[in-house]
């Protein structure tokens, strides 16, 4: 397969950040991928570059195949995975913004975490049980499982292979299905019955950026569907993970990295203050929606698990304050926020909606 590679210099689209002090994207594309799609896709990585100053850049493969009927998009990232008192140590050096020594501070010191868990075979409720428990020993708790480009934005060494549509080293793919209507210019609105396509791009570059959640991987890995399997299989937790709490977690001073329907709240001082945005809590045993994802159909932000045709994405503040505290560091422009919290009056939720990946 034959790919073009083209480089995204953030810097040259933003005001206020140099060309050594900018979130950069190299973006190869498949071979096939339309000039529409190409330019698409580099206005989805400017908004992410217009908001954040890591002087790194994130290597994507990115372009159209055909995906079969239903499939928006699919999209894969590399990821690395450290010892909790290593990342910690990282986020806490890599903070810049007052939100950032309000969430480093608060997660918990040493070596690791307190996690509330279900589903695992060595339950103490039954193996496999749905009934949540306390965990707080062993490598789950000390491991986190960041994407490439998380890491590079904390200054931890990327994973160097392929993955998805990837021919060589890569941090992350994406590849849009041909079989929908799109519209790739959302200045003007997005088209009835078309799907807004730098929208879902800048949504999918989210996901390589850390947008992900663990919690995924146990909702696909439980019974009956498959396992169960022992807690300290899961070392899956995210960055993003860290900052996700239930009433219940909160009280026993842990994350909540359960597959079920309880609400999943967004946190940066330990769980103690509900910031208001809410989590997805997984495809087979939670909501029906993916868990790295904002709860579906509350027009929360960017990373809202669905789009519906004519609907129009936005990143809103909820997502840039998330980016942030997993240790992108904020381009100082005091105007950021207004501007997109203005685009985000105007999404627009429709009956029949299509899944982001």
């Amino acid at each position: 397969m034959k790919h073009l590679s083209r480089t995204l210099l953030a810097a040259a689209l933003m005001a206020g950040a140099s060309a050594s002090h900018a979130l950069t994207f190299n973006f190869t594309f498949v071979s096939g991928t339309s000039a529409q799609a190409q330019q698409a896709f580099i206005d989805a990585g400017a908004r992410w570059s217009s908001l954040f100053a890591d002087p790194v850049t994130v290597n994507l493969t990115v372009g159209q195949q055909s995906l079969g009927s239903g499939i928006l998009a699919s999209a894969g990232s590399n990821f690395v995975s450290v010892p909790y008192s290593s990342f910690r140590s990282s986020l806490t050096a890599d903070a810049t913004s007052g939100n950032d020594t309000i969430a480093t501070a608060n997660l918990p010191a040493g070596s690791a975490f307190n996690v509330l868990i279900n589903r695992t075979s060595d339950n103490p409720n039954g193996s496999g049980s749905a009934t949540p428990y306390l965990d707080t020993a062993g490598a789950n708790n000390q491991t986190i499982r960041i994407t490439n480009a998380n890491a590079k934005a904390i200054g931890v060494a990327p994973t160097n292979t392929a993955v998805g549509a990837c021919t060589s080293a890569c941090d992350g793919s994406i590849v849009f299905g041909t079989a929908f209507t799109w519209d790739y210019n959302p200045n003007d609105g997005i088209a009835a019955g078309a799907f807004d396509f730098v929208g879902i791009a800048t949504h999918e570059i989210g996901h390589a950026l850390g947008f992900i959640s663990g919690v995924d991987v146990l909702d696909i890995n439980s019974p009956p569907v498959n396992g169960p399997f022992t807690a300290n299989q899961f070392t899956f937790v995210n960055s993003l993970d860290l900052f996700r709490y239930s009433t219940q977690s909160n009280g026993l001073r842990a994350i909540d990295f359960t597959a079920d329907t309880r609400a999943k709240y967004f946190s940066i001082d330990g769980g103690t203050t509900n910031l208001g945005p809410t989590f997805s809590t997984g495809s087979n045993f939670g909501d029906g929606r993916q868990a790295s994802h904002w709860k579906d159909s509350l027009g929360i932000g960017i990373m809202d698990p669905t789009f519906a045709p004519g609907e129009l994405g936005v990143i809103s503040s909820n997502d840039i304050l998330a980016f942030d505290v997993i240790g992108y560091t904020l381009v100082p422009e005091p105007g950021t926020y207004a501007l997109f919290g203005l685009g985000l009056a105007t999404l627009m939720w429709r009956k029949r909606r299509a899944q982001a990946a």
